[in-house]
């Protein structure tokens, strides 16, 4: 797996998205991504909330860049506290398909990619 993901990554397909407390990696995911698919693989975190934290980088990039939704796999209790919900097989293959053959991400982060996050209030 690790030669799979080695050679995937070499091919623009694998990314990680990682959270540092100074020179200690402390959080983290990774994920694929073909076009403007993205698929969540695995989250971790050595410190409360760094997994959320990537989450969270990783949302506010693929806002910015124009991507619809993170197929993160499963719902969990975690994932759905951050907005995980589920969705159609059907639905999920034709998004896939076209996502898939829209034109690759560019994989750099922007520190305004936060801006992305910014909840804009409500008329009351």
């Amino acid at each position: 797996m690790v030669k799979a993901y080695e050679q995937f990554h070499l091919a623009g397909h694998a990314h990680s998205v990682e959270v540092w407390l100074g020179r200690e990696l402390v959080g983290g995911l990774y994920c694929v991504a073909m076009g403007r698919a993205v698929f969540g693989e695995s989250m971790f975190s050595k410190q409360s909330n760094a997994s959320k934290i990537a989450l969270a980088a990783l949302v506010g990039f693929a806002r910015a860049q124009g991507v619809a939704l993170i197929d993160c796999q499963q719902k969990t209790s975690h994932l759905e506290s951050l907005g995980a919900c589920d969705m159609k097989r059907t639905d999920f293959l034709i998004h896939t398909t076209s996502a898939t053959a829209q034109p690759s991400l560019k994989w750099e982060f922007d520190p305004l990619y936060w801006l992305e996050l910014q909840i804009e209030p409500t008329a009351q």
